[in-house]
């Protein structure tokens, strides 16, 4: 009977998976995340329609460890250091957008009709955006690194902390339901296990993890392993001490956070916690009652269309408040037009203490599959997006663009020279430049890229190469050359190249003179020629060019002299 019953879980798992795989290449043929087809694979397998999981336990309990690794990555990645980089706007537009979403999210729940303590945790729940999908589509598009994608993290952080807050009240809540005096014991019972747990880490962080984690680095596979373990055992620790095993796994990353290996551990872990938390949406969809769900639609769709618009404009107000201009503060503002997998998270942590119903984490589950299914294509064609609505944006924007974000070191002589992008590639391009008596003006949106640029003396402005409005405030009349030594960009629609884009806007605003571009690759070169380049650089190609003249030569080769276009001096590129 044992082993008939194995063999049938174990026919139930392989069904699973091969409906996973199915129904992602699907969703990867539309340009979804994993996270919307997933949950259509729990829908289609669960009782409303072919009835295949049926294995609860064992389901959940792979599901409850994929949340445990998902929580010990956030912790492992939990990057402060970022929101202390961009200080203000991410702390100001991170914790704003919250406010605003749960208050207002908040009134159209109780519009709706919800009871106050679901309408409370709904609108909580729709406060969250997902980091997973923002990074992965970020990324796709090389767009991570970019003032507005930079900007996105930094209040993502923000809502990651928020969350940690949310879970914990949250815990400590459902620990102390009943009476009251029982209700202000078991609070304070877990404050005290909580606080005790926190110093226990914070030794394990001071005394042991840094030659822990350096001994285990010597076989990556036990590194895996501890690391795996280590999560788990939190985890544990956490549901048994009452404060949950949510917030066990996030300190079991936070632990190892500080060792040289974390970027190691989170490399091999990430597709572990996409395999675990396949259960974990699986067990969500096959939980949702098709049936009951007909009376969530409206509801949702109106959840939605809030936050799809709600969150990008408050963004928009308060980005535009600060000064940004309306470009950066709308494509950031795209990145929380969306709910995670948090916000269901949240709602389950609700039904598991008695707070909420199942109808209501069903209600946030079609909130999240319709806000995630529509984000996804919103931050695919943002730039199109924006081309479309740029002239209904004007009112996010101050007349005057304050300083703040585009701060400005000059020393007051005119620019030869107006270099964007100031990494290894184009200090190393800069530094030449003025070894051959050129006035460089750097441009770039890192602030430890400009202060490293200063401290070698240059002049320099904190922008975005990607935002026309930005290129017209440049001084551009006395400059020879402009450069981009900008990563490539290359989302794959030509006419939305920002190397393109860059060109174009210094051609409108009446500058004439020489125009040099990086491409990674050769094929790019004559489409950037067409556009108005005068030279392509392609780093590894002219790279390996010089590299084989010095050989032949037996010298250094400092590179042939380019015409200046104005016939004024010649300088090496």
């Amino acid at each position: 009977m044992t082993e008939a019953l194995q063999g049938y879980m174990f026919y139930e798992i392989a069904a699973l998976l091969v409906l996973a795989a199915g129904l992602g290449f699907v969703g990867l043929l539309l340009r979804q995340p994993l996270i919307v087809s997933f949950i259509a694979v729990g829908i289609l397998a669960g009782p409303s329609a072919l009835d295949i999981a049926r294995s609860d336990e064992q389901i959940e309990l792979l599901a409850e460890l994929g949340i445990a690794v998902l929580l010990f990555l956030v912790g492992l990645k939990l990057d402060f250091k970022l929101v202390r980089t961009l200080g203000p706007v991410a702390l100001t537009t991170g914790l704003g957008q919250v406010l605003f979403t749960t208050v207002f999210g908040f009134l159209i729940a109780l519009g709706l009709g919800l009871a106050p303590l679901t309408a409370f945790y709904v609108a909580v729940a729709l406060t969250f955006s997902s980091t997973i999908i923002i990074v992965k589509l970020l990324s796709d598009k090389r767009e991570v690194d970019s003032l507005h994608g930079r900007i996105a993290l930094g209040f993502l952080i923000v809502q990651d902390v928020v969350v940690v807050l949310a879970m914990i009240v949250l815990s400590a809540l459902g620990v102390g339901a009943g009476t009251d005096d029982a209700a202000l014991g078991a609070i304070l019972q877990v404050l005290f296990y909580g606080a005790v747990t926190l110093a226990a880490v914070a030794l394990f962080v001071r005394f042991v993890a840094d030659p822990l984690v350096e001994r285990l680095a010597r076989a990556p596979e036990l590194l895996v392993s501890f690391a795996i373990g280590w999560a788990a055992l939190l985890a544990a620790v956490g549901h048994y001490l009452g404060f949950g095993k949510e917030l066990g796994g996030l300190l079991a990353g936070i632990s190892l956070a500080s060792t040289a290996f974390r970027e190691a551990i989170a490399a091999r872990l990430t597709s572990l916690r996409d395999f675990l938390l396949l259960f974990f949406f699986i067990a969500l969809g096959a939980s949702l009652d098709l049936s009951v769900l007909g009376a969530s639609i409206v509801p949702a769709l109106v959840l939605s269309v809030f936050v799809l618009v709600g969150n990008p404009l408050i963004v928009l107000a308060i980005m535009g408040a600060m000064g940004y201009r309306k470009r950066t503060a709308f494509l950031a503002g795209l990145t929380v037009a969306q709910i995670s997998e948090f916000s269901l998270i949240f709602m389950a942590m609700g039904v598991s203490v008695g707070h909420v119903s199942e109808e209501a984490l069903g209600l946030v589950t079609l909130v999240g599959l319709v806000t995630i299914a529509a984000s996804t294509y919103m931050i695919t064609f943002s730039h199109q997006l924006y081309d479309r609505l740029e002239p209904l944006l004007g009112v996010f924007e101050r007349r005057r663009v304050s300083n703040a974000p585009d701060d400005m070191s000059l020393s007051g002589a005119a620019p030869d020279v107006v270099l964007f992008g100031l990494g290894r590639y184009g200090l190393g391009i800069a530094l030449e430049l003025r070894a051959a008596g050129q006035k460089v003006l750097g441009v770039d949106f890192n602030p430890e890229a400009l202060r490293q640029a200063r401290k070698l003396g240059f002049d320099t402005v904190f922008g975005d190469a990607n935002d026309p409005e930005f290129v017209l405030h440049l001084p551009l009349s006395t400059t020879r050359w402009v450069v981009s030594a900008v990563p490539e960009h290359d989302t794959g629609l030509t006419h939305t190249d920002p190397r393109r884009g860059l060109i174009g806007a210094v051609r409108d605003a009446g500058y004439q003179a020489g125009i040099a571009v990086t491409a990674q690759r050769e094929a790019a070169a004559p489409a950037l020629k067409d556009a108005g380049a005068d030279i392509v650089l392609t780093p590894y190609s002219d790279a390996a060019s010089a590299a084989a003249r010095m050989i032949l030569t037996g010298r250094q080769d400092r590179g042939s002299p380019v015409q200046d276009p104005l016939g004024q001096k010649e300088f090496a590129t």
